[in-house]
């Protein structure tokens, strides 16, 4: 028997999908996720709806243009490309949150069609590439606004960004690090190397 949170796999494409309310629920989930995390749990602060503000900025805009750069890509190439919301596992991000802990899988990008494995590694490098894009431009955010809530929410969009491009690079399992790896070492490399410097080696000299 299917596991719930099994993924759809190919019946997705027999029923279709409205892919802009798909989108809309992981941003959702995703961004309350990461503000009650952010908030240690406390949702009755005074400054929690500023927080989950931030975090729908940074954090779920992150995730939705990840996956809509899949998305895009993929249908570029021919392919019948739809985003599904993986509901259970928004639902215990949320309720893990409280606890202390950020875990995000708010759903994924599935194609089907004839791909070449240039093909396939361009589509998966798209997400993490988004990523560390818009870590770029929160940084330069970063330089042009004065201190207080502006520069908090640069800050906060630079890091889970940049993060959101190196965690997606691990090079095993379902992660789009393992796809680029198997199509381009050199490109894997370069990426991760880009990603690393933007996790750790910027913070250290800004």
């Amino acid at each position: 028997m299917r596991s719930r949170l099994s993924p759809p796999g190919e019946e997705i494409f027999a029923r279709g999908t409205r892919d802009d309310l798909e989108l809309l629920k992981a941003w959702a989930g995703t961004s309350l996720a990461f503000a009650i995390f952010q908030v240690g749990g406390n949702i009755l602060t005074s400054f929690f709806w500023t927080v989950l503000f931030i975090s729908a900025v940074t954090c779920g805009i992150g995730f939705v243009l990840h996956e809509l750069a899949h998305r895009v890509l993929a249908r570029n190439y021919g392919a019948e490309a739809h985003f599904i919301a993986n509901n259970p596992w928004l639902l215990l991000s949320i309720v893990i949150a409280f606890g202390g802990f950020f875990i995000a899988a708010p759903g994924a990008v599935w194609h089907r069609g004839y791909l070449s494995a240039r093909q396939s590694g361009l589509i998966a490098l798209a997400g993490p590439v988004t990523n560390l894009v818009l870590a770029v431009l929160f940084l330069v955010l970063s330089l042009f606004v004065p201190q207080g809530f502006w520069s908090i929410l640069a800050s906060v969009g630079y890091y889970i960004n940049a993060w959101l491009g190196l965690f997606n690079m691990i090079p095993a399992g379902p992660f789009d690090g393992a796809k680029v790896l198997s199509w381009s070492p050199l490109v894997f490399g370069i990426t991760v190397a880009v990603a690393i410097t933007l996790v750790f080696v910027l913070p250290r000299v800004m």
